[in-house]
């Protein structure tokens, strides 16, 4: 059985530069003792065989190739190139220059 003291948990914050209450660190060190027996419990089951998995859901990120692609504008094909040329704006490397939005 893991049990967590008050002493260690203390130490953990002064690391993480986290400030922590009397109150807090009896709690934590509770709280984390019942995790780490959890864990405990977990390290019991038979898991050879099992793949490792890091989600379940079978989702995937989807990505799209980009694309320059004509417009229609009064019923004319109207090339990116042509855009680019129609602006006010400063184009670089065939694209817009815009104002950051965020700032450092």
């Amino acid at each position: 059985m893991t049990k967590i003291t008050e002493e260690q948990v203390s130490h953990i914050a002064k690391l993480a530069r986290l400030e922590v209450s009397d109150e807090e660190v009896k709690k934590f060190a509770g709280q984390l003792s019942n995790v780490f027996e959890y864990m405990e419990i977990l390290q019991e089951v038979d898991t050879d065989g099992v793949p490792e998995t890091s989600q379940v859901t079978g989702l995937e990120n989807v990505s799209e190739k980009d694309e320059a692609v004509s417009w229609q504008a009064s019923g004319e094909d109207v090339k990116p190139a042509e855009l680019l040329q129609a602006t006010e704006l400063q184009v670089e490397g065939d694209q817009i220059l815009v104002q950051s939005v965020i700032k450092k």
